[in-house]
């Protein structure tokens, strides 16, 4: 039996990677990839059935998948642009709960208004990785992608909480408007307060302990665990717990790692967060049989037809909510006129688009009970894991295919005060070779004089200044220029190739040791690498 399972996650571990790779090559998103994928191998003759255990996806997928969103997210940019992401991240989500909850009330056959509330709750977060990947490799302005980032960040949270709120109303049958209100802050801020006390003593050991990279980054493992289930263990908000720690040890990272800690923890990251991401995805897919395997009461065309005009109506919620709340504060609020500028009707339209559903909605669903505190069957379980599920289906392949193709035919061009990425990033640079050689001439004037490397170091910093503030005066550049700087980037990537081949026939010669010529192969990957970035900015 174990043996079996075994296999089986490694079958689809392979079949992840071979879906990605076939989304990559179709320029499709991943996830929607993964999601048709595991719902044409669910249909495979002798296929067994897989059941998606929701505590495992809330305790093992949801708190790394978050803490790693969190630990990427700009913290000044997110609060920047705090109002647009909390209008989504909470007055979005219940909107779209309050809505959905009465729709479904009258157009499902012995659908309570409590069982309303719980469906809303389910399907009212779009889902982080789903709107990221579709969006990679995109041009956005930055605004909107720090928008769509932060909501997917802590709507989990308002979502879970409603959810919760509307779970114990069915199955207690008890629902006082003030208590869930006084809770629901409770339980927000308390999983907020939570998370930064874990976070505090994360960085204590982090920072004044003996820690080595390896440690680093198995402690980096543990923090959102260890954040998520301390906080719901006292019934607070895990998911904030995980995303306020996460950004306040992201904050603070500079003082906590070295070098060689920051490298390796990335990169184990983003392996771990592929292989969750991937096969969250297939499983969502694998999971039609069971859902349909379980519906009493409801034909299969009735749920399908259920699914699809609530995501109808689900998707129009979200559109209707992104105008009034881009342009209302600005009608009502002179500063908020004079501070920021005018978001125009393609941005919030792209916020509108990218509504897709994923994990955290199909995990919440899953996590209803069998049966309700009298024993008794819990009421609508079934419909309610369908309409779930097509309306995942519906706004993921939809919308995700659909998002793409509607950014390139819009043109949406950055309308933020932000300076692009490239000048930042060319700027900086400069700043910090700038204050090396200040540094060098100011302290080190002896060594310059007395020895050839210092020497020669001071000239190397002093050529990289020069190439730098010609980069960064090319960026306004005309046609020309910008073929040059393309074509010396194509030269310096031939150059590493020259060196490539004579690293391997060095190895060949067996002169060297191994581990000397492997740390010039991963300098000559690291280079490699920072020229590719430069020219997908260009």
């Amino acid at each position: 039996m174990f043996h079996e399972r075994l296999l089986l996650i490694i079958s689809l571990l392979f079949a992840v990677s071979m879906l990605v790779m076939l989304g990559q090559k179709l320029r499709i998103s991943y996830p929607i990839f993964l999601v048709i994928g595991g719902l044409l191998i669910s249909l495979i003759p002798e296929m067994p059935m897989i059941q998606l255990d929701p505590q495992l996806v809330f305790t093992i997928f949801l708190p790394p998948i978050l803490y790693e969103a969190a630990w990427y997210t700009p913290w000044n940019q997110f609060w920047k642009f705090k109002r647009p992401i909390g209008l989504l991240a909470f007055g979005l989500v219940f909107f779209t709960s309050c809505i959905v909850a009465f729709v479904s009330n009258a157009l499902i056959p012995g659908f309570t208004l409590a069982l309303g509330f719980l469906l809303g709750g389910i399907i009212s977060p779009p889902d982080a990785v789903a709107a990221t990947s579709v969006l990679k490799g995109i041009k956005m302005p930055k605004r909107i992608i720090t928008i769509l980032e932060g909501e997917s960040l802590i709507n989990d949270a308002s979502s879970l909480i409603v959810f919760r709120f509307a779970l114990a109303a069915v199955v207690t049958g008890h629902f006082v408007v003030e208590e869930a209100i006084s809770d629901f802050f409770i339980v927000g801020i308390m999983g907020i307060v939570v998370g930064l006390a874990i976070a505090h003593v994360f960085y204590v050991i982090h920072r004044f302990f003996p820690t080595t990279s390896n440690i680093d980054t198995a402690l980096t493992l543990m923090a959102p665990y260890i954040m998520f289930i301390t906080a719901e263990h006292f019934e607070f908000s895990g998911v904030l717990a995980v995303v306020s720690g996460g950004l306040f040890l992201s904050y603070r990272s500079h003082e906590i790692f070295d070098h060689s800690a920051r490298i390796q923890t990335q990169n184990v990251w983003a392996t771990i967060i592929f292989i969750l991401n991937g096969l969250i995805f297939i499983l969502i897919g694998l999971e039609l049989p069971v859902i349909v395997h379980g519906l009493n009461g409801f034909s299969l065309q009735e749920g399908i037809k259920y699914g699809i005009i609530i995501s109808i109506i689900t998707i129009i919620i979200r559109f209707i909510w992104v105008y009034p709340a881009a342009f209302l504060p600005r009608f009502f609020f002179r500063k908020i006129r004079e501070k920021e500028p005018n978001p125009g009707w393609k941005g919030p339209f792209i916020i509108g688009m990218a509504g897709m559903r994923g994990v955290v909605s199909l995990s919440s669903a899953l996590a209803i009970p069998l049966t309700l505190s009298d024993g008794q069957d819990f009421p609508q379980r079934n419909i309610i894991l369908l309409v779930t599920f097509v309306v995942i289906l519906i706004t993921l392949v939809v919308q995700g295919l659909a998002l793409p193709i509607v950014i390139k035919f819009l043109k949406i061009e950055e309308i933020d005060d932000l300076i692009p990425e490239e000048e930042q990033s060319t700027a900086i640079k400069l700043r910090l070779m700038k204050a090396s050689l200040t540094y060098m001439e100011r302290y080190l004037a002896k060594d310059i004089a007395e020895n050839e490397l210092v020497e020669n170091l001071q000239k190397r910093i002093k050529n990289g200044i020069a190439l730098t503030s010609e980069r960064l005066e090319s960026l306004v550049c005309d046609e020309t220029e910008h073929n040059e700087i393309v074509r010396f980037h194509e030269i310096r990537l031939e150059l590493i190739a020259a060196q490539r081949k004579e690293l391997a026939s060095l190895k060949k010669q067996k002169v060297y040791d191994y581990e000397v010529l492997q740390k010039q192969q991963n300098q000559l990957d690291f280079d490699e690498t920072k020229i590719n970035q430069s020219i997908i900015r260009d």
